[in-house]
This record gives C-alpha cells, sequence and structure tokens, in this order.
C-alpha cells in the first residue's frame, strides 16, 4: 500500500461525516417490515379451503330426420320427327330471246299557223303611222317653240340693253368728274323708277372707293329724272342696275 492509501485506511486525516446513513437504514428498515407483511398475508389466504363449484354439463338431441319424400320420374322428351329431305330442283336452261324492236314515235303534228286577220293588220299598221306622224309633229312644235322663244328673248335682252344705254347716256351727260379720280373704279347703283321714268330712288350698291365720284353720279342720276323709257314697253323694269366708270363717262 501507498502512503497515502495506509493513511486514509488509518484515519489519519480523520473519520468523515456521514449524514446520509441514518436515511438510508431507516428506508430499509420499512421495506423489510412491508415484506414480511405481504407474505404473512399471502400464506394465510392459502390455507383456507377452496370452494368447491359443482357444473351439470348435458348436450340436447338433434332433431329426427325428414320422412323421405317420393321419387316421380319424367317421362322422356319425345323424339322429334324426321325432316323431308329437300327436294332438287332443275333449273331449266335460259334460252336468250331476240328483243322486240320498239315502235317508232309517231312524230307530233304541226301546230297550224294562225289565221291572219288582214284588217285588223292593217289598222294597226295606219295607227302606229298616224302616231309617228303625231310625234313628228309635236316634236317639230316644240322645236319651233324653243325657237321662238330664244329669238324673243334675244330681242328682248337687246331691247332692255339699248334701253339701259339709254339712260345711261343721258345720266353720263350730267357727271361733271372729278380731278383727282384714279384708274377706273367701278361703282353700282339700284335705281328705282316710274313707267313715266321718274326716279323714285337712288341706292348706291357698290362703292368705287373714291367717295367724291360717287356722290357726282348719285347727283347726276336724280338730275337726270325723267329717264328715257322704252322703245319696247314689254321690257321695262321698275329695278334698274347701273353700272358706271370714269373711264367710260369721258
Amino acid at each position: 500500500m501507498t502512503a497515502a492509501a495506509a493513511s486514509l485506511s488509518t484515519g489519519a486525516y480523520g473519520s468523515r461525516p456521514r449524514p446520509a446513513l441514518g436515511r438510508a437504514a431507516v428506508l430499509s428498515a420499512i421495506v423489510h417490515v412491508a415484506l414480511l407483511g405481504v407474505l404473512f398475508l399471502g400464506v394465510r389466504f392459502q390455507s383456507s379451503p377452496p370452494a368447491t363449484v359443482t357444473v351439470e354439463l348435458w348436450e340436447a338431441q338433434p332433431p329426427p330426420p325428414p320422412p323421405p319424400q317420393p321419387v316421380i320420374e319424367k317421362p322422356p322428351p319425345p323424339k322429334p320427327a324426321p325432316q323431308p329431305e329437300p327436294e332438287v330442283q332443275i333449273k331449266k336452261p335460259e334460252i336468250a330471246l331476240p328483243e322486240k324492236p320498239k315502235p317508232k314515235p309517231k312524230p307530233k303534228p304541226k301546230p297550224e299557223p294562225p289565221k291572219r286577220d288582214l284588217a285588223l293588220e292593217k289598222q294597226l299598221r295606219e295607227q302606229a303611222m298616224l302616231e309617228e306622224k303625231q310625234l313628228q309633229e309635236r316634236m317639230l312644235r316644240e322645236q319651233l317653240a324653243r325657237d321662238q322663244a330664244r329669238s324673243q328673248a334675244a330681242a328682248r335682252d337687246k331691247a332692255l340693253l339699248t334701253w339701259r344705254d339709254k339712260i345711261r347716256a343721258k345720266i353720263r351727260g350730267n357727271i361733271i368728274l372729278p380731278q383727282d379720280v384714279p384708274g377706273n373704279p367701278e361703282a353700282i347703283f339700284d335705281v328705282t323708277i316710274l313707267p313715266t321714268g321718274e326716279v323714285l330712288n337712288v341706292r348706291k350698291k357698290k362703292s368705287s372707293g373714291h367717295a367724291a365720284y360717287d356722290d357726282v353720279v348719285e347727283r347726276a342720276i336724280m338730275k337726270s329724272s325723267p329717264l328715257p323709257q322704252p322703245d319696247d314697253r314689254a321690257v321695262f323694269q321698275r329695278q334698274l342696275e347701273l353700272t358706271f366708270r370714269p373711264q367710260d363717262d369721258r
């Protein structure tokens, strides 16, 4: 042994306190007492005589078997009647007969042309000629009427132009031109007159751009009243539109 072990065995360092040793001894004693109690009770219970149980065993008898049923034999099915053997048909040889020629269709009769009514045809031709002649005559009359209307319109326009030229000529005779009118400006006036030529009203429709020239022309129109009358009274107009230019008034 080493010196350290010898010192431990001899208690060189003194004995160590063991506080849990007492509790362990108490628990060990309790456990031993409990085991002794259990063994005592078990031996006591086993020393009493066991109870006797009587059991009677029996088995019910099976019911009697049913009486046997009589066996009825079924008659055998009747045998089928023998079928007759099919007759063998012998085909006759086919003989190709020549076809009969089909009859040709009869030609349909041609319809007869309707009979001509010569009198009716003549009447229709005369009616058509008459209508054609009337149409040509009506077209000719319309053409003549148009020509006549154009001629009358041309004559009326010529007469109206002649009447206006006479009126402008008389008015230009009363115009005194200003000295400082540049170029050839145009002035237009609407003049209302009576069939006798008397001037009722003068309205400036378009200015020439030169106020002095416009005033001169308006005064000349009023001074020229009564104005000349047309040669053909059919061309008279109550409202006249008259145009004046300085170069035309010289």
